[in-house]
């Protein structure tokens, strides 16, 4: 079987460079997008939070309406005993009788009292808890809404986006695995510590793209030379010469405009 053949410094650099402007296109695909996903994330939290929040005060109120209920109850039991105590004194048979079920009444009189007073009292956790529920409900309408627009707009960039970005991803893996491992790693790796992502940048204007430091004359000519890997001493990318990068720019358009 024939050895395969391996790839010159140059055909890596071109690699690479490839490599970094499907990546850096994929980037601006998800720069389009920005926040939007976490936005959407959010909302569809705070609309989920709203929603429980609801259920748990439709659920306190029913829990206020049967002690209310049960209070209801219990004064119709206490209204029934004072009437049996009351009908129980017409029969007594001496004066201690009458007062230990006077006592009886009073006691279910007092029951009376606190039994009204706690009904009050939930009859105003009730009225409290419903204007918080008609607050909630506004919210959750408001945020339901701006939930819903939130979606048509990722919808939106995700139908124009999506395909290409698949179709980018498969260029990117396809691309890494026609460069050496240990490239594809120091790539990933200065990609990951730059800010905007740029692993392999052209000389602009005698400096590194992007970079304010000037790149010494004969330093330049050995990146145009294509002989040798060379990365920026201040950044740490891969640097190619500017007719390199023009080359591969226009054939990478090429391609990303029949994706």
């Amino acid at each position: 079987m024939a050895k395969k053949k391996e790839a010159t410094v140059e055909e890596k650099l071109r690699a690479l460079y490839d490599l970094q402007l499907i990546d850096s296109r994929v980037d601006e695909i998800r720069n389009v997008r920005g926040e939007l996903p976490l936005e959407v994330e959010d909302l569809e939290d705070e609309v989920l939070g709203l929603k429980t929040r609801l259920d748990k005060l439709k659920t306190d109120v029913e829990t206020v309406n049967y002690e209310i209920t049960a209070k209801k109850n219990l004064i119709e039991e206490s209204k029934g005993l004072i009437k049996k105590y009351a009908e129980q004194q017409k029969n007594v048979r001496n004066s201690r009788e009458f007062n230990s079920l006077s006592k009886e009444v009073e006691f279910q009189e007092l029951e009376i009292q606190l039994a009204e007073k706690n009904i009050k009292e939930f009859k105003a956790q009730i009225e409290q808890k419903k204007q918080v529920i008609a607050d909630t409900k506004e919210r959750l309408a408001a945020k339901e809404s701006h939930l819903k627009h939130k979606k048509g707009e990722l919808s939106e960039i995700l139908a124009e986006t999506e395909k290409e970005e698949k179709a980018l991803l498969k260029k990117s893996e396809d691309f890494q695995n026609q460069i050496e491992e240990r490239l594809v790693k120091a790539y990933t790796r200065i990609r990951t510590n730059v800010k905007n992502g740029l692993a392999v940048v052209p000389i602009e204007r005698g400096a590194s793209g992007g970079s304010f430091f000037t790149i010494p004359p004969q330093v330049q000519v050995e990146i145009a030379a294509r002989k040798k890997i060379i990365t920026d001493e201040h950044s740490g990318r891969i640097l190619v010469d500017p007719v390199l990068a023009e080359e591969e720019n226009e054939r990478m358009q090429k391609m990303f405009s029949k994706l």
